[in-house]
């Protein structure tokens, strides 16, 4: 609801801008954020202004803006904007902002409300790969997320200038997706904070010829769920994603295969040292024996050659049997059409998984949709059902499973 002179009263939010080019980037997570009913006050850095000024945030987000602690002082700034906040989000977060923060400066409006919020506060890195990558940043990066900061891992794209490699800013509506999942969750702590987990998502395509393959249905949204809730739960995430065409979650590395012996591949490399795999990927349970080089032609008066198939690796069985650390948890999904809680009992004897996500699916069930429904069975007997709703609501609960389950 809003307020008689048109301003957002939902939860309140400060967006820090701190000075990186990827600052007009800023400007489309403040839209976001304001058109879903979010109060948003912007604290620029006075470095940020080079690139974009205070008269844009201001009419933008509907309050005013200012990057000093001089002004308004009656209003006490830079203790009132964060004590009252919902949220604290800097995007872009340049390597001197992580470095304030992890150290505890306070020299201007920004810094200092980071010092004075006691709700959930994240990060959106962005800077060049040396920066990144440098010690003294992997260390500020680890100490706020200790702290319980969510700090979602930048980008690989392009940088300023000619530069490629990994420390671009996510892309805002991505970003928006992590904080929304934030917010969601309150003040509650992020419970993956430390984890490494990978995810697969998506369907694996067998080519038959240059021009066709066997394939399956699935979307890979509900991998993307599990991968953008793990994020905002503070989870250094892995995806492995088979020909979704999804837009990269904010935070995720992402590993692109196309086959099912691609995607057995990236993932055994990923969880070597991975807490927890999860296995949300449609993985083709067979393959064409043979591949044609050039297009199989259609010949006038002959019915088609059969096409011989063979098994492809099975990644679940292989991952649940040789654990990549110990104390790896395993989750499985199970795609069933009928007998759907007998069939998902035995595959998960079967697969040797911790949990398994069973799921009826059809032509116009699952594949696709936003929505899921699923019951989740675990090694020991239990059942957690998950009523028919939004996909990362059952991304949520196979969390929450997972994270009892850690300790």
């Amino acid at each position: 609801m809003d307020k008689a002179d048109g301003r957002a009263t939902g939860p309140k939010v400060v967006l820090g801008v701190s000075g990186g080019i990827a600052a007009y980037k800023a400007c489309e997570l403040l839209r976001r954020l304001t058109e879903s009913g979010h109060d948003v006050r912007v604290v620029p850095t006075d470095a940020s202004l080079h690139f974009v000024g205070a008269a844009t945030w201001s009419a933008l987000s509907g309050n005013p803006v200012s990057a000093e602690v001089w002004e308004s002082v009656h209003e006490v700034p830079h203790v009132r904007i964060g004590q009252s906040a919902d949220l604290v989000v800097v995007a872009p977060a340049t390597a001197d902002m992580l470095a304030k923060a992890a150290h505890g400066l306070a020299d201007d409006l920004l810094t200092n409300t980071l010092l004075t919020a006691r709700c959930p506060v994240v990060f959106a890195p962005a800077m060049h790969t040396e920066m990144w990558e440098h010690p003294a940043t992997r260390e500020n990066v680890a100490t706020l997320r200790r702290r319980g900061a969510v700090v979602i891992e930048p980008a690989v794209g392009r940088l300023t200038g000619v530069d490629t490699g990994k420390g671009r800013l996510p892309d805002p509506d991505e970003i928006f997706e992590v904080c929304r999942r934030v917010l969601a969750r309150g003040a509650t702590a992020p419970d993956l904070a430390g984890r490494h987990v990978v995810i697969s998502a998506g369907g694996t395509r067998e080519p038959l010829d240059p021009v066709r393959y066997l394939g399956n249905r699935s979307s890979g949204k509900q991998g993307y769920a599990l991968a953008r809730t793990a994020v905002a739960r503070g989870a250094r995430v892995t995806l492995v994603e088979a020909n979704t065409g999804l837009p990269d979650p904010a935070g995720a590395d992402v590993v692109r295969v196309g086959t099912a012996v691609q995607l057995r591949e990236a993932v055994l490399k990923a969880a070597a040292d991975a807490d927890v795999v999860v296995m949300a990927a449609a993985v083709a349970d067979f393959r064409p024996a043979a591949y044609a080089t050039g297009k199989i032609k259609k010949k006038d008066g002959q019915e088609p050659a059969a096409v011989e198939l063979v098994r492809n690796p099975d990644v679940l069985a292989e991952i649940a049997a040789e654990r990549g650390k110990p104390g790896q948890l395993v989750v499985g999904f199970a795609a069933e059409t009928d007998d759907v809680l007998a069939n998902g009992r035995e595959k998960l004897r079967r697969k040797g998984c911790d949990l398994l996500v069973v799921n009826e699916v059809g032509e116009r069930k699952t594949f696709g949709s936003e929505e899921n429904e699923a019951v989740v069975l675990d090694i020991d007997g239990g059942e957690t059902p998950v009523p028919y709703g939004p996909k990362e609501a059952l991304a949520d609960t196979v969390w929450d499973l997972v994270t009892s389950r850690l300790g």
